[in-house]
């Protein structure tokens, strides 16, 4: 489901769905795992849409070159910006990170959300 296309892509339960095996998580300073489905695009056509899913711990996050928007859909977690901006996430939260956007996240209970990623360079 990868390829950009004009059909509709259509997932009656992101919540539900399978996911990939998840893999180590690279940015991860705890060892945590991930698993991502991409939807629809690919992230070098200037946007991408998909699912992603990471257990608990800490990793460092930079959105250099991208915008990333987020629904959380189950899970908790603590987003700490470099400037010092703290936010807490749950299920029902959206979140925007902006291109330049430095920071760690803290998963407190194993995270799943949509995601849209648009590039903006």
């Amino acid at each position: 489901m990868s390829e950009t296309s004009s059909a509709l892509t259509h997932l009656a339960d992101a919540g539900g769905a399978a996911l990939p095996a998840a893999g180590p998580k690279p940015t991860s300073l705890t060892g945590q795992k991930e698993s991502t489905l991409v939807l629809w695009g690919a992230a070098r056509d200037g946007a991408e849409a998909g699912i992603w899913e990471c257990g608990p711990g800490t990793f460092t996050a930079v959105r250099d070159g991208f915008h990333e928007i987020c629904q959380i859909l189950a899970g908790r977690a603590t987003l700490r910006g470099e400037d010092g901006q703290v936010v807490e996430l749950a299920p029902g939260s959206t979140v925007v990170l902006p291109d330049g956007w430095r920071g760690t996240w803290e998963v407190h209970e194993t995270m799943r959300k949509t995601y849209v990623t648009v590039v903006t360079r």
